[in-house]
């Protein structure tokens, strides 16, 4: 029996992904050109491959340093999002039917979804500053609070899919509130967990505004600081813009390619109670 196509949505996904992959191709093309090549027409294919530029923008933004810094702040935002982001919904999601303290805190937490950011930007700037927050460890700390909101909203929805009887048959067999937790709960939270630590991973990673009003100190740089800096001293050499942004981006590719399903999975199975 044959299929038939329905060209309608197949031109729409055709124009959708055209809106992907020419920004792609340019960013490519215009990283592999010469600056001649780029004057001369920014939609064509580059004459040679000049790989030069990647090892210039290595060097003018000091990439690896930048590279340390984003990584070690990204893992521990993905480390203490999970664990504690986890724990929060775990206790709201069992006891907001039951108490309306834990239904107000619920509310609460997701309101914060609706503050723009840049109405607490100062104050975030004055507290972290009189706490000695402004390095590595407190913008993690930051990227940890500031995604609880979302956090809570899809942690809660998923947990309580899972069915009440585990928990019941846990207590049964002597289980704690503390080791149900982490014995039964936790391991069935794999798909939400995954669906959590990538989007603060793509988070911590591409943030660009906290970094910039966090860090003070040059050698706390990130890899988005980094290429803001390079492209206000080499003013319009793109070439070597572009080459950095494509070094910078490739481990997110990488993270996303091989954990993209976990995206869907865990948002999907969220949004279905059972």
């Amino acid at each position: 029996m044959n299929k038939k196509t329905n060209w309608i949505v197949t031109i729409l996904i055709a124009l959708g992904s055209l809106v992907i992959l020419l920004p792609l191709y340019l960013a490519i093309s215009i990283a592999l050109k010469t600056p001649k090549e780029l004057a001369d027409s920014v939609l064509s294919f580059p004459i040679g491959l000049h790989f030069e530029n990647f090892t210039k923008a290595i060097k003018a933004t000091n990439f690896f340093h930048a590279f340390k810094n984003s990584a070690y702040i990204t893992l521990i935002s993905v480390a203490f999002t999970i664990i504690t982001n986890s724990m929060v919904a775990y206790v709201i999601a069992r006891n907001m039917n039951k108490s309306k303290f834990f239904k107000f805190l619920y509310y609460y937490f997701v309101s914060a979804l609706f503050v723009p950011f840049p109405i607490i930007m100062l104050p975030i700037v004055k507290q972290t500053s009189d706490l000695g927050m402004n390095n590595p460890n407190g913008l993690a700390f930051l990227y940890v609070v500031y995604g609880i909101a979302f956090n809570i909203f899809i942690y809660v929805g998923y947990i309580r899919s899972i069915p009440r009887a585990l928990e019941e048959a846990a207590i049964v067999d002597g289980c704690g509130t503390w080791t149900t937790f982490w014995k039964i709960i936790f391991p069935l939270m794999s798909p939400i967990n995954a669906t959590v630590a990538i989007l603060t991973c793509l988070w911590a990673w591409n943030d660009f505004m906290l970094p910039l009003i966090i860090l003070n100190d040059p050698s706390h740089i990130t890899l988005p600081l980094a290429q803001y800096v390079f492209q206000s001293e080499f003013g319009t050499n793109y070439n070597l813009a572009f080459a950095s942004y494509l070094m910078a981006l490739s481990p997110m590719i990488v993270v996303y390619i091989f954990a993209q399903k976990w995206i869907i999975n865990g948002v999907t199975q969220g949004a279905v109670k059972q």
